[in-house]
């Protein structure tokens, strides 16, 4: 990585742990690219103006990072624009309460599509570019506590996210000649729009919230800011001898 402007590019960045990633990124440095689906462009806009508003560099592209057209389109998009991708965040995901019985084919298609296959392709075309530009880079994906402890009703999420520990480990393996280095993030119960799909549909809130934070010896959930700040630490030059590992920022409830 260089001293001039370092590009990081987020994806799902529309709310969350991806926003919370992305403005983390923000300010320490980087010109960030949000990314999200095309249905979230308003959305997309305002995050950038409030960037922007703080004096830092901004912009956004939409993709569906299932579709390998679209991945290899926003690649080619941020690089036209800044020159460089110096972090790719793979954080977009999806998920639901569904247990192996009820499961259909095409709900197990989605979020593997997502969850799996998208994480793929932004490591794909991310460290195509990072190999081109030869100076190196930090690939990171998001996985889960689940892609490290199976979990019953959520089978496709579970095989997902153990997808991308894999996938991130072969990924470093690949690119670390190229001085990338690729690792991924492990969360916990994170409190964002995500957790609902941890339990059965119609759990109120506060019930959801005290069952899970009391999964932890903390007593708590999370927050998309926790899983910012390992993010941020994975993507500076600080983290130069750490690859192919999967972080755990769980507050606890799983040790590995």
């Amino acid at each position: 990585m260089t001293d001039d402007i370092r590009v990081a590019l987020v994806t799902g960045a529309a709310r969350g742990i991806g926003k919370a990633i992305a403005f983390r990124l923000s300010d320490d440095g980087f010109a960030v690219v949000l990314n999200d689906i095309h249905q979230n462009t308003e959305v997309l806009s305002q995050l950038v103006d409030e960037i922007t508003a703080k004096g830092r560099t901004g912009s956004f592209v939409t993709a569906d990072v299932s579709s390998e057209d679209e991945i290899r389109g926003m690649v080619e998009q941020v690089v036209q624009r800044y020159g460089r991708i110096d972090v790719m965040v793979a954080n977009a995901g999806i998920g639901s309460y569904s247990p192996i019985p009820q499961i259909t084919i095409d709900e197990w298609d989605r979020i593997m599509n997502v969850n799996a296959r998208g994480v793929f392709l932004c490591y794909k075309y991310a460290g195509l570019q990072m190999i081109k530009q030869g100076t190196g880079g930090r690939i990171i994906g998001a996985s889960s506590v689940l892609g490290k402890r199976g979990s019953a009703f959520n089978p496709a999420y579970v095989a997902s996210k153990f997808a991308v520990r894999g996938l991130t480990q072969a990924a470093a393996m690949e690119f670390g000649p190229h001085n990338i280095t690729v690792n991924a993030y492990a969360p916990g119960a994170i409190d964002t729009d995500l957790l609902p799909a941890s339990l059965p549909p119609g759990t109120p809130r506060e019930t959801m919230i005290s069952i899970l934070g009391g999964m932890s010896p903390m007593k708590t959930v999370g927050y998309p800011v926790d899983v910012a700040n390992l993010v941020s630490f994975i993507a500076s030059d600080k983290s130069g001898f750490i690859t192919g590992q999967t972080l755990s920022v769980n507050g606890g409830t799983y040790f590995d």
